[in-house]
């Protein structure tokens, strides 16, 4: 957040436009981790309330951001690598800015109709001190609305992870490419870094976000009637895998470019990455 938004920048490209978006959803994921940790941590009618409302709406608002902004800098890599010579718009910096606010207004808008069901719902909604789960306060119109949401999560996570690998095959194909007609030694060592650069990336994404939706999948459809003790284990442990995720950006995205580490003070000042 400090290179991004507390240095003055030079240069202004289309994927440091989804990087910065990227920090803002990671760091609001933060943000929200308190509130989620009191809300586990000690039962109070109140704050079960105010978190299953406003801090889970935003937790998994932020984290749907984060995994949207990864597909589109991987978009900008596969037009960057694979479709050099075409001069595309979707690379300008005005293009970023736009599909940017129109993940946000989308996110927002999705998460607005579960957050203002629930207040309108549950409420006020009677419930024993045994009664910890969000779910647990849902009338049946809210439950019908979540059970919904949750499949357009599914179906946008499904059609990221696709693209994802669709983008960094190609991209890692042309590489391949290239570096079998070029002989340079340097170039060939850039290649292989940039080739295991993407592996990791993708590793990452599915070891942080698989889990998940594969527990969250069987717990809203499955799940209500059967091990619910072991299935609200395994859906803490995954969301705490889709946290990590939060902590290995910077890693993956920033700390691999040399210019990020040299606004921190490990290096030569230089432009901030384009790719």
């Amino acid at each position: 957040m400090r290179v991004y938004f507390c240095t003055k920048q030079r240069v202004q490209s289309s994927v440091t436009v989804y990087l910065k978006n990227l920090a803002v959803a990671d760091f609001f994921i933060c943000l929200c981790l308190p509130l989620r940790i009191a809300h586990n941590v000690k039962y109070s009618v109140t704050l079960q309330t105010i978190y299953c409302s406003f801090g889970a709406t935003a937790f998994y608002l932020n984290m749907y951001a984060s995994i949207i902004f990864m597909v589109f800098i991987a978009a900008n890599r596969y037009l960057k690598i694979v479709r050099s010579l075409e001069t595309n718009a979707l690379q300008t910096v005005r293009f970023a800015r736009l599909i940017s606010m129109a993940t946000w207004l989308f996110l927002a808008s999705t998460g607005s109709i579960y957050f203002f069901l629930f207040l309108q719902k549950s409420w006020g909604h009677n419930q024993s001190s045994e009664e910890i789960s969000c779910e647990s306060l849902h009338s049946l119109q809210l439950n019908l609305a979540y059970k919904m949401i949750h499949c357009v999560s599914i179906a946008l996570f499904i059609f990221v992870l696709v693209s994802l690998i669709f983008l960094y095959g190609r991209t890692l194909q042309k590489l391949r490419e290239t570096q079998i007609s070029t002989q340079a030694v340097s170039s060939s060592q850039k290649l292989n870094k940039s080739k295991r650069n993407m592996l990791i990336l993708v590793v990452i994404f599915c070891v942080c976000f698989v889990p998940y939706h594969v527990v969250r999948l069987f717990d809203v459809f499955i799940g209500v009637c059967t091990a619910p003790r072991v299935l609200s284990i395994l859906k803490e442990l995954t969301v705490l895998l889709s946290v990590l995720n939060a902590c290995v950006d910077p890693l993956i995205y920033f700390i691999f470019c040399k210019a990020f580490r040299a606004k921190l003070g490990f290096g030569k000042n230089r432009k901030i990455c384009k790719t």
